[in-house]
């Protein structure tokens, strides 16, 4: 008897251990603008649910790309509507897991020394203000945060003054670094961004009417097992949207 019940402690030790070996990481792409409260929001999730995530964080674009390309990802979550639509478009998403997870605001920002003013709104004198200098921003053509700028310029009939003067980022963060650094005079990047960088001030916010709103969609990854969709879950409870407003994101 004695003999039996060691043999099935062993055989459940062994079949934990296994388990435990088994259990694989949530592997998350998210948008750049998500680094710091996606952190925060994967360490509770990890305390509540027992499941270690690996965030992979790079533009919106990117990340979309990779995924079509096959890369091993469990959850999406962009920086805006149009690349979740891509990865919809051809299947690579669960269409039953596309949430809206938060929203953000565009501002124009200027290294934390400068002394810079200028209002936002039509007409603004913003080559004047870069004074030779270049606009930091992400390439519209595919950065979601260089997208939404350039529809805010557009708005206030400033584009064609400045499209040949952009400092064309791959991510809102590496824009944010080169006025962070001063070696732009001006950046255009997320609410959320300026807040977490010291080195910068906010000049002024871009007007909500001249920009598509700014959306995080999050979705699971076609394939990816039930942690993907407890993690977009997740994102939608009542700790994440806390922890979202926390960090300046919109409901």
């Amino acid at each position: 008897m004695k003999t039996l019940r060691s043999c099935l402690l062993l055989l459940f030790i062994g079949f934990a251990t296994l388990a435990h070996a088994e259990q694989k990481d949530l592997v998350v792409f998210a948008a750049s603008s998500l680094t710091d409260v996606l952190n925060e929001i994967g360490n509770a999730f990890t305390k509540q649910n027992n499941i270690p995530i690996k965030f992979s964080f790079a533009a919106s674009s990117a990340l979309a790309r990779q995924i079509e390309s096959g890369a091993p990802a469990g959850v999406f979550v962009s920086a805006d509507t149009q690349w979740m639509d891509y990865l919809q478009s051809r299947d690579l998403i669960e269409r039953d897991t596309h949430e809206s997870v938060a929203g953000n605001r565009l501002v124009l920002i200027a290294p934390a020394g400068s002394t810079i003013q200028l209002r936002i709104e039509a007409h603004m004198p913003i080559v004047r203000a870069l004074n030779g200098g270049r606009l930091a921003t992400g390439d519209p053509a595919s950065v979601p945060v260089g997208k939404y700028a350039q529809a805010a310029l557009m708005s206030l009939s400033v584009w064609d003054e400045v499209a040949d003067r952009l400092v064309r980022a791959d991510n809102v963060r590496s824009a944010l670094a080169f006025v962070a650094r001063e070696e732009a005079p001006l950046g255009i990047v997320y609410r959320t961004d300026a807040r977490m960088q010291s080195s910068v001030r906010v000049v002024g916010t871009f007007p909500l009417s001249s920009h598509p709103p700014i959306v995080y969609p999050a979705a699971a990854v076609k394939g990816a097992d039930a942690s993907a969709r407890s993690f977009v879950h997740f994102l939608k409870g009542t700790t994440a949207q806390a922890l979202f407003s926390k960090y300046g994101f919109e409901p």
